[in-house]
């Protein structure tokens, strides 16, 4: 979609046009999605946290600056969306522990991790595997292509912390996917 259509959109949006919010839904959900489904392991969790995603968008169009590109500005939503749902469930873990405990459930995979082919599924297995925070840069930086300074300012933090997140993701990524087939650990180790 371009990013005039884009604005055009967002205008709309601001004077209340549900219309164009359910277009700009559309248009972004599945890339939202996949950001989320890396950062934010069940699936019910993914949903709550999508929903406060688009919430946030309608409630904040106020601040959006037209001089930044739109996807950057959403995915700033999303990072920040995913941390506060970090924040919640922090406070929650408890509870869940004991529900958990007492209930056994086995573990549901959902759709898209079925689906995947076995090279698929072990990079992202490989990629929960990382901190939260070194798990953020590397699907901003990979998913995304976002360059190591535009992650800095998307994060909020400095340029050598997103740097050292970063370098050490990658160490973790080559470990654990040492078993992969020699093309695929090419791709990983050219970058």
């Amino acid at each position: 979609m371009q990013n005039e259509y884009m604005y055009q959109l967002l205008q709309k949006m601001k004077e209340g046009d549900q219309q164009a919010f359910r277009t700009m839904y559309d248009a972004t959900y599945q890339d939202v999605y996949r950001t989320v489904s890396f950062l934010v392991d069940h699936q019910q969790d993914r949903e709550d946290v999508m929903n406060e995603i688009y919430m946030q968008m309608w409630t904040s169009l106020a601040n959006y600056d037209t001089n930044r590109p739109f996807h950057f500005w959403l995915n700033g939503l999303v990072i920040r969306q995913v941390q506060r749902f970090r924040v919640k469930s922090w406070r929650r873990f408890r509870i869940f522990e004991r529900i958990r405990a007492f209930s056994r459930e086995e573990p549901h995979w959902d759709q898209p991790s079925v689906l995947m082919d076995g090279t698929k599924q072990m990079i992202t297995q490989a990629i929960q595997k990382l901190t939260d925070k070194q798990r953020s840069v590397i699907v901003l930086r990979f998913f995304h292509d976002y360059k190591l300074e535009e992650i800095a300012t998307l994060l909020e933090i400095p340029l050598g912390t997103v740097k050292s997140r970063y370098h050490a993701g990658l160490q973790v990524l080559r470990k654990n996917l040492s078993n992969l087939p020699p093309e695929r650990m090419e791709e990983i180790n050219a970058n």
